[in-house]
């Protein structure tokens, strides 16, 4: 058994591990930073105008890529996986790209069908349409076709958008305008307008709203909390303005990944969400180390280099292990995730070289001035807080779970499995209509349709194919297979039969009668594709049926991340372990780490189907559970949420190292350590809370649950892993926390002699001399 940090952290001549109490001998700091990150740092400060004038020559170019370089997005087709991929495909070869279809519904609760008033109101819409500009195949309703309600106080005119379906909600606002005249010249009736355009053009706008409405409330959110931090305006914007730049950058370049694998629509929505939170805490992390080692009496170039050498480390090791997280999206087998990891790793590695190259360089130029614009009141809170020794309540907690740690860590547990106990029921489904904010009128006519017309609800769309489709053989399986599907309980019968032109390919569209029960929907679909269809169309010698569908489309997607979790999880886990191993030169943080960040992450499933499955906080948030969660987001978590959880723990396990490597023993270490990060790892933890609860408040459900389930992981991280599950454990394991089996001591040594060189005196006042670190 060995515990190497005792060989690495004492030269010849130097007493060994001391408790708290006792002070090591006074040294003077001489050595020459080593280190990328100190290297970087040195050379930024002496070359600070050509490093800041790069990083914005940078940026500017990105911007002018962006605008030069289409970027190339994702395909519709691209979202299908399995079965349904295979029938879209089929249906994309053999028939014409479907047009955008637009139903408007006239309705009334005293008139029907047959009566003056909602005839001449039908016969307006319908004239109306039929002349509105990119209109076609306008459709009168009629008994026949099933397009008026059955107690005639409803009817429905159909039509189509022309042109290109994916931009056809950039053309239906003349339509819904002349819609407008016509509610207008009847009164006496309910005109509602829904469909594949409008709906889109409703949910784009909606989209977009959140999308301002966040940016709007995030950027201040977070100047309000730096400037607690800082207490100054100028320190409150350095991290502000690094991040901003660093996303917009990556914004931009973005376009050159996509021409080899196109990108989701909104990635730079999750480009900024990630781009603005690592690169906030980076730079945090960095500028209140140098200004950490100013206060303790150290020179401007020689802070600098202090902190370059050690939370610029961090800032390495870190930026490096949430990459390696976010790599993990690649391993999906979805092009969506695969986007999102490119562009989320892109966008770290950009707030990475920022931190370690062109913030030196700012806090060189700057100097002292990077205190102006002290806020009196905030200046004198910060003064206060760091005469106290910067720990605050934490330290006083850390101080408790020190003397009783086993106490602690088995509270912790409970809570922590007692919160993640509910993912064991998460449940995902494909973002339906319930899903969508039910005020927009759009929506409110899709209901009114789905009450009204069953037979429209969403269809379950099969592809049949053979040789030909068209003969009495063929005939007589459609034949049969309606009828089977009139028969079950799950279905209606097919409203629709389309045959290609080569007669190889009918696309039969058959409505499913439990469409807003998703459960059972995706049971009908699963029973369609596995009992009926084999039956009735399979049963034709060489023919082929697939199912498609918004619904099939979302029993494959989740079978697809079911099959392809487990090769994600084990990438993550696997080469942020190895990442650690490296970095800390022991087994047992890397294990330790991994198993605390697996405990945050299930707490905040957990928390997610409680809330959003099983309705708790729906007044307070606004919505109504729809029972499942979007089935891209659990996958998307995990990737995020280990990789921001890595962020903290690297940070606060390097300075713990750090004091380690001086002589301290691992309490003290861990108490000191805290209590030296404590505050900008609250500054960091709150900006991310805040920024997520944002997302939290927005009216799109995805969104909303994807802004509840980060913001909770990070509280949880922040808190009960940082302030006392992690101390608890290091505590409870001693030595052990720096195991490495003989056969891996050719690791390198953490740091090397530069980062060890420029450590910061563990509490000390400046001179060189360590006090108690052991938090009073």
């Amino acid at each position: 058994m060995q515990f190497p940090h005792r060989k690495s952290r004492q030269s010849p001549g130097q007493t060994p591990a001391r408790r708290g109490g006792d002070v090591p001998p006074k040294r003077e700091v001489t050595a020459t930073p080593r280190g990328l990150a100190a290297r970087a740092g040195r050379w930024s400060a002496t070359h600070r105008k050509t490093a800041i004038a790069l990083w914005f020559a940078f940026v500017a170019m990105s911007i002018v890529v962006g605008g030069q370089v289409e970027r190339k997005s994702i395909k519709d087709i691209d979202y299908f996986n399995g079965e349904s991929r295979v029938a879209e495909q089929a249906l994309a070869k053999h028939l014409p790209k479907p047009l955008a279809q637009e139903n408007v519904i006239v309705s009334s609760r005293s008139l029907r069908a047959g009566d003056a008033a909602f005839d001449r109101a039908v016969d307006d819409v319908r004239r109306r349409m039929a002349s509105a500009p990119s209109v076609t195949g306008v459709r009168a309703p009629s008994t026949q076709e099933g397009t008026i309600s059955r107690d005639g106080h409803a009817a429905l005119v159909s039509f189509a958008i022309a042109g290109d379906k994916d931009s056809a909600a950039d053309r239906i606002v003349p339509v819904s305008k002349r819609l407008d005249a016509a509610r207008a010249a009847n009164p006496a009736v309910k005109i509602g307008q829904t469909g594949d355009a409008s709906i889109e053009h409703e949910l784009e706008g909606a989209f977009n709203d959140d999308l301002v409405r966040a940016r709007n409330l995030s950027l201040p959110i977070t100047l309000a909390i730096l400037l607690l931090a800082f207490g100054a305006l100028v320190a409150a914007g350095i991290p502000v303005l690094l991040a901003i730049t660093g996303v917009i950058a990556t914004i931009g370049l973005v376009s050159l990944p996509s021409q080899l694998s196109p990108v989701d629509d909104a990635i730079a929505e999750v480009i900024l969400l990630i781009g603005m939170a690592v690169g906030v805490d980076y730079s945090l992390f960095y500028l209140k180390r140098e200004r950490e080692e100013r206060a303790a009496g150290r020179g401007a170039r020689a802070a600098l280099e202090a902190a370059a050498a050690t939370s610029g480390r961090a800032v390495l090791v870190s930026g490096l292990t949430v990459i390696a997280a976010m790599a993990g999206m690649l391993m999906a087998g979805d092009k969506t995730f695969i986007s999102f990891g490119v562009g989320t790793m892109m966008v770290v590695a950009v707030a990475m070289i920022g931190s370690l190259t062109v913030l030196p360089a700012m806090l060189s130029l700057l100097g002292d001035r990077v205190e102006k614009g002290r806020v009196p009141l905030l200046g004198r809170l910060r003064v206060r807080r760091e005469a106290a020794g910067g720990g605050g309540v934490w330290t006083a907690v850390v101080t408790r779970v020190l003397r009783r740690p086993a106490v602690f860590a088995a509270a912790a547990i409970v809570l922590l499995l007692a919160l993640s106990a509910p993912a064991l029921e998460l449940k995902t489904q494909q973002a339906s209509v319930d899903d969508f904010p039910q005020g927009l009128s759009s929506i409110q006519a899709y209901r009114d349709v789905e009450r009204a017309f069953p037979s429209e609800n969403l269809p379950a769309v099969v592809v049949y194919q053979n040789a030909d489709v068209r003969n009495d053989r063929a005939k007589a399986a459609i034949a049969a297979f309606s009828a089977r599907a009139a028969a079950d309980p799950g279905l209606h019968a097919p409203n629709e039969v389309v045959y290609s032109k080569d007669g190889r390919l009918a696309r039969i569209s058959v409505p499913l009668a439990n469409a807003r029960n998703q459960d059972a929907a995706e049971n009908t679909v699963k029973h369609l594709r596995e009992t009926i269809l084999p039956e009735t169309l399979g049963a034709v010698p060489g023919a082929r049926a697939s199912v498609t569908g918004m619904t099939a489309q979302s029993v494959d997607f989740n079978q697809q991340m079911q099959s392809r979790l487990p090769v994600v999880f084990g990438f993550v886990l696997g080469l942020a372990f190895l990442l650690m191993l490296v970095t800390f030169r022991s087994i047992v943080i890397p294990l330790k780490a991994i198993v605390l960040n697996l405990l945050s992450v299930g707490a905040a499933y957990g928390v997610l189907v409680l809330m959003f499955q099983h309705g708790w906080g729906a007044d307070l948030l606004n919505f109504e559970p729809s029972g499942a969660i979007a089935p891209w987001l659990p996958l998307f978590l995990f990737v995020i949420l280990f990789g921001l959880s890595m962020d903290y723990h690297v940070f606060i396990l390097s300075r713990v190292r750090e004091l380690v490597d001086r002589g301290l023993d691992t309490e003290s270490a861990v108490a000191g350590g805290i209590r030296q990060t404590a505050g900008v790892v609250t500054s960091a933890a709150a900006v991310m809370v805040a920024v997520f609860a944002i997302f939290g408040s927005l009216s799109m459900l995805p969104l909303k649950q994807m802004g509840v389930g980060l913001s909770v992981a990070v509280l949880i991280d922040a808190t009960v892993i940082r302030a006392v599950l992690l101390p608890a454990a290091m505590k409870l394991l001693g030595e052990w926390n720096w195991y490495l089996p003989r056969w891996l001591e050719w690791l390198p040594s953490p740091g090397g002699e530069g980062a060890r060189a420029f450590s910061t005196d563990a509490i000390s006042g400046g001179d060189g001399v360590a006090a108690d670190p052991t938090p009073a």
